[in-house]
Order: C-alpha cells, then sequence, then structure tokens
C-alpha cells in the first residue's frame, strides 16, 4: 500500500505580525535552518509560502536559492494585503485593521496578485504554482486571477471552519465561510470554489478534524466569555498544527487528529506553520528559548509518527501526481518570461 501523501506549508512572513507592527523585522530567518534540517532528516519538503517581507529579505531569498537548488523545498506565494504593494488604502488604517485581499476592489487585488508574482519570480528565477491566500481568505475571483497567471496549486481552504466572524475592514463582512467545504484534495473551478470539478485549480485542504459542538455551534468558540465553557465541554477544532488558536504545544491533540486521519484513510495530511513562530518572541505562543525547545521536542515526535505512513511532498509534487505530469516545472523570469535554471 502507498504511503498517504504529507505536505509541510510555511506560512513565511515578518516577525509576530500578530502585535500588527508598523515596522516588519524578518529575524525569524535565522531560524529556518534548523526547521529545514529537521525536516530534511525525515525525507520531507516544505513549502515556504512566502510573502511581501520576506521576499524582499536578502537572508530569506539566499535560503531560498540553496533549498530550491537542493530540491529540498518549494517556494510558493502567500499575499497580505495590507502591506503588499501596489498599496491602496481600504480603511482608515490598513495595518492596524489587516484587510483581507478579496475586500480589495478587483482591479486591485489583480495588481497585487501579479505584482507579488513576479517579484518572487524575479528574486528565487523559479516560476510561482503554489498559493496560500493571507488569512485564508479566498474566492472565485481570487482563483480566476491565480488561473490566469499559471498557478496550479492553492492550501486556502480550511474545511468546515467559518471565518466571517473575524474581522479585516471594519465595513466588511469578515471572512470566507468554508463550513461545506471538501476535506480532501480537489480541483475548483472560480464558479464554484466548493465542487469539485475535472480540471482547474488544485485546492489542497488543510488538515482539520472538527468535534461535534463546533460543527452544531462554531460561534461558541469566538465568544470570549462562551470559549472557555466551550472547551470544557468538547474541543475546539484540531488543526495539524502546533498552535491552532494560539494553544501551544498540542502534541496529543496533533497525534489525535493524525491516529484518526490515518484510521480512516485520509487523502492527504496538511502540516502549517508560521515562519516567526520558529523564533523566540516571534508570536504569542513561543516567547522564550525554552518554548522553542519544547516545539522541536513535539515535532520530532509527531514527524516521526507520520513518517510510518506518510511521505513527503510538495504541493507542486501533488499537483503533478494528481495531473500525472512531469514534477519539474519551468522557470520563468517575471510573468511569462523564460530563464534559465537557477544555479547550484
Amino acid at each position: 500500500m502507498s504511503k498517504t501523501p504529507f505536505v509541510i506549508t510555511i506560512d513565511t512572513e515578518g516577525d509576530n505580525l500578530w502585535a500588527r507592527p508598523r515596522e516588519i523585522t524578518t529575524r525569524n530567518v535565522a531560524c529556518l535552518p534548523r526547521f529545514q534540517a529537521l525536516c530534511e532528516r525525515y525525507g520531507y519538503k516544505p513549502v515556504y509560502l512566502t510573502n511581501y517581507e520576506m521576499a524582499m529579505c536578502d537572508a530569506f531569498v539566499e535560503f531560498g536559492h540553496d533549498v530550491l537548488a537542493r530540491d529540498a523545498a518549494e517556494i510558493g506565494m502567500h499575499l497580505h494585503a495590507w502591506n503588499s504593494p501596489p498599496l491602496h488604502p481600504l480603511t482608515d488604517d490598513d495595518f492596524h485593521h489587516q484587510p483581507y485581499l478579496i475586500e480589495y476592489p478587483a482591479a486591485v487585488m489583480k495588481e497585487k496578485i501579479k505584482t507579488m508574482t513576479g517579484l518572487l519570480e524575479d528574486r528565487f528565477n523559479r516560476r510561482m504554482v503554489s498559493h496560500r491566500a493571507g488569512r485564508w481568505a479566498f474566492d472565485g475571483r481570487y482563483a480566476a486571477m491565480l488561473l490566469d497567471l499559471g498557478y496550479r496549486v492553492d492550501c486556502s481552504v480550511t474545511p468546515g471552519i467559518d471565518w466571517s466572524g473575524t474581522p479585516g475592514a471594519p465595513d466588511g463582512s469578515g471572512g470566507s465561510d468554508y463550513t461545506d467545504f471538501p476535506h480532501h484534495p480537489y480541483f475548483m473551478s472560480p464558479a464554484d470554489i466548493a465542487a469539485p470539478v475535472s480540471a482547474g485549480l488544485l485546492e489542497v485542504p488543510m488538515t482539520v478534524h472538527l468535534g461535534a459542538l463546533y460543527r452544531q455551534a462554531p460561534w461558541m468558540y469566538r465568544l470570549p466569555l462562551v470559549r472557555w465553557g466551550a472547551k470544557k465541554v468538547a474541543p475546539p477544532p484540531r488543526w495539524l498544527c502546533p498552535t491552532p488558536f494560539c494553544e501551544k504545544h498540542n502534541l496529543h491533540a496533533m497525534l489525535q487528529l493524525a491516529r484518526r486521519k490515518r484510521a480512516v484513510g485520509a487523502s492527504h495530511m496538511e502540516f502549517m506553520f508560521h515562519s516567526s513562530e520558529l523564533m523566540p518572541g516571534g508570536s504569542p505562543a513561543y516567547r522564550n528559548a525554552s518554548d522553542i525547545e519544547r516545539l522541536y521536542e513535539h515535532l520530532e515526535i509527531l514527524f516521526e509518527e507520520l513518517s510510518i505512513w506518510c511521505r513527503g511532498m510538495t504541493l507542486a509534487e501533488l499537483h503533478a501526481e494528481m495531473k500525472r505530469l512531469p514534477e519539474a516545472t519551468p522557470v520563468r523570469n517575471g510573468i511569462g518570461q523564460h530563464a534559465p535554471p537557477v544555479p547550484a
């Protein structure tokens, strides 16, 4: 029996964006080699979904060139609308509100996606084919724009999770509602991103398990005064992520989720994390060196168990397998212009 595809996705972005900083630093780049080495020990290839400030960081670009030259990782695109050029203010303070890209006019959306794609392709001399939306906000317009630029795979869907109660722009309607979306990889059409079709943009949903109480009353886990009691009755959604809802050190929950998915024959497993969570003080959940050491202890246990029944793949490799295409991806310098491969 073949092993289950296991995709490691890293939202590769500036330090502690939860604090909504005006000036974004990228010191967490120095912490990536240790994580990369851990993944390589198990034969896993992380997908570094990269946003604007990291694409502009020379240290990260040097790191990215190395892992790409060794075929040890993938670089994809991750877009935070509030600081990704061209800048078009949407609120009275975009750095505070962090509006969703899908709240901007379509013309602005398209220009931001095109600009970010061109920047990444210029910096890494590779065609961008994989993507995750900032703050998980996705819709059919977004999917169509990605397809127009040659993207093949997205991983923005969190099945069963409704983000409409999480605000972006103050006068907006919140994030995307993925309540009735599939849990397995599927090709989507911009006409209906929840409905599987025979061809289109491949969606690789986040690995999530929903408890019965959350399925019936998800609002209970969003209200501060009610959330504590709801968690006592039944746990919140379980993600294959060390810090969902900023609950750090949840090794037991991740192992439970992995074992449950193995028992039902999961089509894939997708792990996610933020690059800044690998750095002491880079996030609310991991404040010091001892937090990071405990994180790595847990990652080793999780990765070891998954290695028994999973095989590491990038998003591009999973797409190639599902389409039965060669895994090698043509490189481009900018949008639509071919260029030689990155030198070793």
